[in-house]
């Protein structure tokens, strides 16, 4: 694997995250109920909400997947959130940055990625939407627009609960 990519405003984008008090919160249907439709529209073989810390992604909703965390330094969406809006990676296999990766040669076996960065309401990137697939796999420019309406439905999710937001 190549060196993990750090945010240039890490410590704000943490903070960030923090204050919407939703990391480690149980499983919410108003979440799975996004990546659940997802998962079937896309067909594939798990929809994740990710949300990155400081050593971890942890996943609000997850489709396909029993983990509830991974460590960050094998996080595909470590790296989407490095991009200016999504990560599309058609084949782990043939990409330098996951070809070694331990969760592309190993369970889960992850073949191909595809993340949309989700921000939080004051605008850092705080985690990914995102699909994964056990095959290569290529998306249109219409299925990443798809892909882009489902994280910013995710995020007013959790810009409009006021249990997430700040006091």
């Amino acid at each position: 694997m190549s060196e993990i990519p750090q945010m240039p405003n890490e410590a704000e984008r943490i903070e960030a995250l923090r204050n919407l008090n939703i990391l480690d919160t149980p499983p919410e249907a108003r979440f799975d109920v996004i990546t659940h439709q997802a998962m079937q529209e896309f067909n594939c073989k798990t929809c994740l909400i990710s949300l990155v810390a400081e050593d971890r992604q942890w996943f609000k909703s997850r489709q396909g997947l029993s983990n509830t965390e991974t460590p960050r330094n094998i996080s595909f969406c470590t790296y989407a959130i490095a991009e200016e809006e999504y990560l599309i990676v058609p084949d782990a296999l043939a990409d330098f940055r996951f070809k070694n990766n331990k969760l592309v040669v190993g369970e889960p076996y992850i073949r191909s990625y595809a993340g949309v960065i989700l921000h939080s309401p004051d605008g850092y990137e705080i985690g990914t939407f995102c699909l994964l697939h056990d095959d290569v796999k290529h998306y249109s420019e219409a299925q990443i627009e798809r892909l882009k309406q489902y994280a910013r439905i995710v995020e007013l999710e959790m810009a409009a609960n006021p249990e997430f937001s700040r006091s």
